[in-house]
């Protein structure tokens, strides 16, 4: 008994800790928070509640712990309090774009801290162990602080293993980049530019998962080869210009998703590699101001190229000349060295070539003297393409490997300098007539296991004869080695093959999707759906489109499906240079023009400037790339290509003559048409419906578009809907489960639980799409202020309404005729109908496929011809079959016939009237 009463007592007491805890915690936030109040200045207007989890940007759980603080361009001054990061619960900081200044807080040790926004603001410094213990750290950006006190990147950022974004840009980071990114396998966006960073670059960069890499424009300069680039095969996007990195431009031929490569003011030599010509998504290229040598590297017309200030040996495209030819590819092994890049420049080495002398004719070369310049490599054998060389001089250097044996062909060769390198292998025999000088090189003359010059496996012999049982012990293990390895060999070459044709199978079978994820858009994407506006998205014809750009410092990227290609100068053309008289709308990151080509297409071009639609604009630009790569269908308006010009981002669309379902609604007094009639309103009602459901659950993968509203529903010519605006599109991979993520859309439309805590699902959209219905139905805006407080919310209004059918009658739209009862019974189903998508609970709302079932009935659909309408055919229903097919083959005035058996008899058939074939094909059976 007494044991009882002492587990009773413990569990009594562990409940009080836990509440106590509980209320602890509580007023610990409250305690920080009012802190962070007070330090604001000023604070947001609404700061005054005693429970700060109804302020504005805050938001709790339900023990009253805050987890997220999102206060982004509120234009707040200030500083931060110290016992910020006593908010144990924190999720995210959102700081951006305020005037915050002073040190930063540490926020070691928040464990639950999953993103932090802090650019755009007057921070002065950051304290050490600033990223100590915050172990889910996923997104961390604080570009844009100049009044920072100079710091370095910290190796306590490598407790953040699920880092993915780390943005830094312009916030006075000093130092070299330190070697931690393998502790970073989900890391997509590294972006540093406009810092102090000196020094190479990481080998941890190499295999890793970025794809956007900004190191641009460093005070000192980063410096060294790029050559780790080439195993960063997810690479998209590479910023390295205005830094001072040497040597060659590595082979990027693994790189296949690459689409902007920045390497221009730098100091690299050496040949542009031809795969770097070929790659598959490269669109922008900058390789300005450098020192690079050879053949003029000649890109595709879809990729937007500056090669200028280099020393290429001609001004066209061609080879370059045998004997500079040769000599670069004697630079090539030994490096491409600076000093030689200076002045090995053009399509004559008799030209000024430092090291080189040439004969009396001042055309053939006949001395190269490279001794002492400090190179290290090998010795090339294009040497011996030197065919008037006489003298050659490679002494005092770092030289390694063999001797080719090939240079001792060389006809006119007189001296051959070798002396005091590293050179190995056998010593090839030169003509009498040579001066071969090659002492200092201890290792040449002797074969080195597996070092340059011996093959492979090879051991230096031992001296004497060796008995008989030794010879044969190891005349056993060298077959038994060698059978092994041919075991091996054999299983390497089956497995080779097996992956081989798995992979073209693989191929085969996904190739459209491989092809999407890879940027290689052919013409099965041409009509891809997606468009992006934020408040009016045209978008544009049938014409399969590149586009190009030019200028010093464009980008630009193409969707190569046809004939046509379309550059970012015709795009301005066929808009009369982007003409006000040929705005089609304006939206919050750009203008959309309206443009016809040559063959009389039309085609709509947002234009967007980088410079006015920030960070957020650009993400939306690159969500709609992204988007358009994976969905298509006949309600998805189509992007038929984009391209980056200079500051400009261009997106050229299906062009959609009606405009928006906006326009139609709420506008067409103005613009000077018809309201919508209750068909045409329900028909576009199912379109959109049709198009969110393959979104949401027919697609390759699974989107969530955030910002269904009827500015971005965009009508056709038959007044057919197809929906537009794909910048703020998520990916929820199961379709099911909530996507945490900043809070994006249109107030009006938004869903309580989005709202509330920043997680969406797809229900997020059946939310918005009840709130169109609803403006269908009545013919007003979501939000209206110029109505009382108790009317001016279209959705709390609208429930009310739906209690009595008096008063629905009330809400319709005056512009609608509803005399007749059928359009009333519709009206009243689509008004049910938001009314569930407009639930308050997500899980009370249906999916989009329910909302397509109530829909498709309510459309106009085919019905039965009457009785008298078919008296024109002159057909007597009492007739026999084959007296009504007789009557009917007269009446087409056609002979055509084929047989047909019914029972025992046969009939003579007409084949179908003209056009009804094509008709019946085209059917949209859906």
């Amino acid at each position: 008994m007494a044991h009882e009463d002492a587990n009773h007592h413990r569990r009594l007491l562990l409940r009080f800790t836990f509440f106590l805890l509980l209320h602890i915690s509580g007023a610990d936030d409250a305690s920080v928070m009012s802190e962070l109040r007070t330090s604001l200045s000023p604070a947001p207007s609404n700061w005054k509640d005693s429970d700060f989890c109804l302020w504005t940007g805050i938001n709790c759980d339900n023990s009253k712990r805050v987890t997220a603080i999102n206060l982004a361009s509120k234009s707040l001054a200030g500083t931060l309090p110290s016992s910020l990061n006593q908010l144990n619960g924190l999720k995210t900081l959102s700081l951006q774009r305020n005037s915050i200044s002073g040190d930063l807080p540490s926020l070691a040790n928040l464990t639950s801290l999953e993103e932090v926004y802090l650019d755009g603001n007057n921070f002065t410094s950051i304290p050490p162990g600033f990223f100590v213990g915050l172990t889910n750290l996923q997104s961390f950006s604080i570009s844009d602080n100049e009044d920072l006190a100079p710091w370095e990147l910290p190796t306590d950022l490598t407790q953040s293993s699920n880092l993915k974004l780390f943005q830094a840009s312009n916030a006075q980071i000093k130092g070299s980049i330190p070697d931690i990114f393998d502790s970073f396998p989900n890391l997509q966006s590294l972006r540093l530019s406009y810092n102090d960073l000196t020094g190479s670059l990481p080998r941890s960069f190499g295999g890793s998962e970025i794809q956007n890499l900004w190191l641009n424009n460093q005070k000192s300069g980063l410096s060294g080869n790029i050559n780790v680039l080439s195993s960063m095969t997810q690479l998209y996007q590479v910023w390295l210009q205005a830094n001072t990195f040497t040597g060659a431009i590595p082979d990027l031929s693994g790189c296949t998703n690459l689409f902007d490569l920045q390497l221009r003011d730098n100091q690299f030599t050496g040949l542009v590699p031809p795969s770097l010509m070929s790659l598959p998504s490269l669109a922008n290229i900058t390789l300005r101001n450098n020192q690079l040598q050879g053949p003029l590297p000649v890109f595709s017309s879809s990729v937007n190229a500056d090669v200028s200030l280099n020393g290429f040996c001609l001004p066209t495209a061609g080879p370059c000349d045998p004997q500079v030819t040769a000599l670069l590819e004697v630079a090539g092994a030994i490096g491409f060295p600076m000093s030689l890049a200076e002045s090995w420049k053009g399509n004559d080495a008799c030209q000024g070539w430092s090291f080189v002398t040439c004969d009396s004719s001042g055309k053939n070369v006949v001395t190269l003297s490279l001794g002492k310049q400090k190179v290290s490599g090998t010795i090339s054998p294009a040497l011996a393409n030197l065919t008037s060389l006489r003298s050659l001089s490679l002494n005092d250097n770092n030289l390694t490997g063999s001797i080719p044996k090939i240079l001792t062909s060389i006809p006119n060769l007189q001296l051959f300098d070798v002396s005091n390198n590293n050179l190995s292998g056998p010593i090839p025999e030169f003509p009498q007539t040579v001066r071969f000088s090659h002492g200092g090189n201890p290792l040449l003359g002797q074969t080195i296991p597996g070092g340059p010059g011996s093959p492979p496996g090879s051991e230096p012999s031992p001296g004497g004869s060796g008995g008989s049982t030794s010879g044969s012990s190891k005349g056993s293990s060298v077959s038994a080695g060698m059978i092994a390895g041919i075991v091996i060999g054999v299983i390497v070459f089956l497995g080779i093959i097996f992956f081989v044709f798995y992979k073209c199978c693989a191929k085969k079978k996904h190739q459209k999707f491989d092809r999407v994820e890879n940027l290689e858009v052919g013409k099965e994407l041409m009509k891809t759906s997606v468009v992006g506006s934020s408040s009016n998205g045209y978008n544009g014809g049938f014409s399969e489109l590149q586009s190009q750009s030019s200028g010093d410092h464009s980008e630009m990227h193409v969707f190569e499906g046809g004939n046509v290609i379309i550059s970012a100068q015709v795009l301005r053309q066929v808009t009369n240079n982007f003409s006000e008289n040929n705005v089609l709308g304006r939206g919050g990151f750009g203008v959309v023009y309206k443009g016809e080509l040559h063959d009389g297409t039309k085609i709509a071009v947002k234009k967007m400037e980088s410079g006015v639609m920030g960070t957020k604009g650009l993400n939306e630009f690159q969500a709609e790339i992204a988007v358009l790569t994976k969905v298509r269908h006949r309600h998805l308006v189509a992007l038929l290509g984009y391209c980056i010009d200079g500051n400009e981002r261009l997106l050229v669309y299906e062009y959609m003559p009606q405009g928006t379902l906006s326009q139609h609604l709420f506008e067409w007094n103005e613009h000077k048409i018809p309201p919508l009639s209750w068909k045409q309103r329900v028909a576009i009602a199912l379109d959109v419906a049709r198009g969110v459901e393959y979104l949401h659950s027919l697609a390759q993968s699974s989107f969530i578009h955030r910002d269904l509203k009827p500015s971005n529903i965009l009508l056709g010519d038959d007044m057919r809907a197809k929906v537009a605006d794909f910048g703020l599109v998520k990916n929820a991979p199961d379709g099911k489960y909530s996507v945490e993520t900043r809070l994006a859309g249109t107030f009006g439309y938004l869903a309580p639980e989005y709202a509330a805590t920043g997680r969406v699902t797809t229900k997020v959209d059946v939310f918005a799409f009840g709130v169109v219905l609803m403006e269908l139905i009545t013919g007003r805006k979501a939000l209206d202020e110029t109505l009382p407080d108790e009317r001016c919310h279209l959705v709390t209004w609208f429930r009310r309404v739906l209690i009595s059918k008096e008063n629905m009658l009330k809400a319709i739209d005056q512009t609608l005729e509803t005399e007749n009862e059928e359009t009333l019974d519709s009206i009243s189903k689509v008004a049910e109908l938001a009314g569930h998508c407009t639930a308050r609970e997500p899980f009370q709302r249906p999916d989009m496929g329910h909302a397509v079932n109530v829909l498709g009935p309510l459309v106009e659909q085919w019905k039965p011809s009457r009785a008298e309408e078919e008296d024109g055919y002159g057909i007597d229903l009492h007739m026999s079959l084959p007296q009504a097919l007789q009557r009917w083959q007269a009446d087409e005035g056609t002979s055509r016939t084929f047989d047909l058996s019914f029972s025992h008899t046969q009939s003579s058939i007409p084949s179908k009237p003209s056009g009804f074939a094509d008709s019946f094909d085209s059917m949209d059976c859906r």
